[in-house]
């Protein structure tokens, strides 16, 4: 199957998330539209994989997803030591509290299970539980459960009531 003029432009239309989704996967200082370029070109190449009357934007998180990990599983070869994003933020240029904040954020995530921070990451991106769980390939209840345990050691983390 060739996308059409309408399927292009339904993806247009995810555009915003996907570009949310990437910012949330490389982080602020990451190359958020190289892997929103690279997640596009994927479904461009691969769109006879897709079947058409399913939810376009979870598959579309789907290929980000697994492009990211590809990307991330690659650079972690290459590099010996800590990576690039451990050491920008090492220096943190404006003292705002937010700013510290957002890294802590940062931290906290890595600290959570793979499974429940991608699904809270597509979760806070916008996408509804039903397409999380269609992208992760597991039940919607598994999606709830996941976000509720990542939110509650957030919290803990963060110790927000």
């Amino acid at each position: 199957m060739t996308f059409t003029t309408a399927v292009h432009s339904e993806i247009e239309a995810h555009l915003p998330a996907l570009q949310r989704f990437a910012k949330r996967l490389v982080g602020p200082n990451g190359d958020i539209e190289d892997l929103v370029q690279d997640t596009i070109l994927r479904a461009l190449n691969s769109s006879s994989q897709f079947r058409a009357g399913t939810a376009l934007k979870s598959w579309l998180f789907t290929i980000m997803r697994n492009a990211f990990y590809t990307a991330y599983n690659r650079r972690k070869r290459e590099h010996v030591g800590m990576d690039d994003e451990f050491n920008l933020r090492m220096v943190m240029e404006p003292p705002q509290e937010w700013v510290v904040l957002y890294a802590d954020l940062g931290l906290a995530m890595q600290h959570l299970p793979e499974a429940s921070r991608q699904s809270l990451l597509m979760v806070a991106s916008g996408a509804s539980y039903d397409e999380t769980a269609l992208a992760c390939g597991c039940e919607v209840g598994t999606v709830k459960s996941r976000v509720n345990r990542a939110r509650k050691a957030l919290s803990e983390r963060f110790s927000i009531a």
